[in-house]
Formats: structure tokens, sequence, C-alpha cells
């Protein structure tokens, strides 16, 4: 009887224990599904930016001139942006084509640069606002054409 009366008293010592439980690790595994869903953005949003740094880095190693290259980069990149539906609040681009002013025959390179402020308000969390998040690719200018 003695031993039935301790167990009792243990297993009020262990009442609500689940609800303090509760209250400590249901917000942490939220804090952690919305860092999850934090780095996943980023992420397909650094990847998506890459992908329209080569687009117009590619586009721009094809044209003849430094001037048309430039121009023509930044259209592509405007226009690849635009398919990507990526949630830039504002985006840059720098095109550097001092490889159009190397002669025939030697190595060059056109440089594009990309930079996006990513919007990440809808997260509704004490999180950054924005990121603004970078690409860079560099694609060579064929040595033996004509520039």
């Amino acid at each position: 009887m003695i031993w039935l009366r301790r167990m009792r008293s243990d297993g009020d010592l262990e009442r609500g224990s689940g609800s303090i439980e509760a209250a400590i690790v249901v917000p942490a595994l939220g804090a952690f599904i919305v860092l999850l869903i934090f780095a996943g953005r980023v992420a397909v949003a650094n990847q998506s930016l890459q992908s329209v740094a080569a687009e117009g880095a590619r586009a721009a190693s094809l044209e003849r001139t430094g001037d048309t290259a430039a121009r023509r980069a930044q259209d592509v990149v405007a226009a690849t942006l635009a398919n990507q539906g990526l949630r830039c609040t504002s985006t840059s681009t720098e095109v550097d084509a001092g490889g159009f002013a190397a002669p025939v025959g030697a190595p060059a390179w056109v440089t594009v640069t990309v930079a996006c402020r990513l919007d990440l308000t809808d997260l509704m969390v004490p999180l950054p606002g924005d990121r603004t998040i970078t690409a860079e690719v560099t694609s060579p200018i064929d040595q033996w054409r004509q520039r």
C-alpha cells in the first residue's frame, strides 16, 4: 500500500510536465522551420541569380564591341530576371567589357555582376526584411574573332 501511495505521489509530480515541454519545444520547432524557409529562399534566389548572370555574360561574349556587349548583357539580365520570378526590390547590373579592347588572338573575357535585394518581408519574423545577394560570372570571348 505504501508503495502504491508513492507511485501516486510521484505521478503527481509529473502532472503538467507535458504542457511545459510543449511550451518549450513548439516555439523552438517553429523558429527552426522559419529558418529553413529563410535559408531555402535565399539559396534558390542565389542559384537563380547565378543563372541570370551567366545568361548575361554569355550574351555579352557573343557581341562584337564592348558597348553593344554591355547593352546586350543589361537587356538579357533584365529579361531573365523577369522570367525567373525573383522578388527583388532593386537590382543592379555591372558589365566589365574591357576584354573587347584586347587584340585578336589574345585571350579575353567579359564579366557580368548582378546584385539583387531580395524581399523577405512575407516571412513575418524578426529577420531582416531584405537581403542583398550578388552573382558574378565571367565568359570567354572568342580570341580569334575580329573585335
